[in-house]
């Protein structure tokens, strides 16, 4: 049996050597510490753009909860206004139901008659017609109740009863 030892020369020993070692780990550990200050940096971003995230999801929630309030609110506003509307509409037309008759009869009474032949018609606005005979609103009722109205099928044919 041959031992055989194999031949190191001056480069592999400069490359083994312990200075060329401890001066490699020195080198790789300088580069490990930068890549942890990166790293760090980037864990301290992250966790400061998370904090910012939560704080924009908590003003958020906050100002959606104030809309959610407000717009009860006007909702509720908003139904009592229409409330008072309606009222106020009844009484409107109440009123107008109460001064109807007044206003037919001062209307019948201050009509103003003027002849054909006196009045001039040459404004589009004011075009001849016949004297305006304003009367109750009931009597027109009593009139389609007497069976005086009805639908208009000759626009030239008076009807007569």
């Amino acid at each position: 049996m041959s031992l055989t030892i194999p031949f190191v020369g001056r480069r592999d020993r400069r490359r083994h050597s312990p200075d060329v070692v401890i001066r490699n780990l020195r080198d790789e550990k300088a580069n490990l510490r930068e890549e942890n200050v990166k790293l760090l940096n980037r864990q301290a971003a992250a966790d400061d753009f998370f904090a910012i995230l939560l704080h924009d999801v908590t003003t958020t929630n906050a100002a959606w909860e104030q809309e959610k309030q407000l717009r009860g609110e006007a909702e509720e506003a908003a139904a009592q206004m229409r409330m008072e509307r309606d009222e106020w509409m009844a009484e409107a037309e109440r009123l107008a139901a109460e001064l109807a008759p007044y206003k037919a009869a001062e209307a019948n009474a201050n009509r103003i008659d003027v002849p054909p032949m006196i009045r001039d018609t040459t404004a589009v606005e004011d075009q001849a017609t016949g004297p305006i005979d304003v009367r109750e609103v009931r009597a027109l009722w009593d009139a389609r109740d007497a069976g005086l109205l009805g639908p208009v099928l000759d626009p030239g044919h008076h009807v007569t009863q």
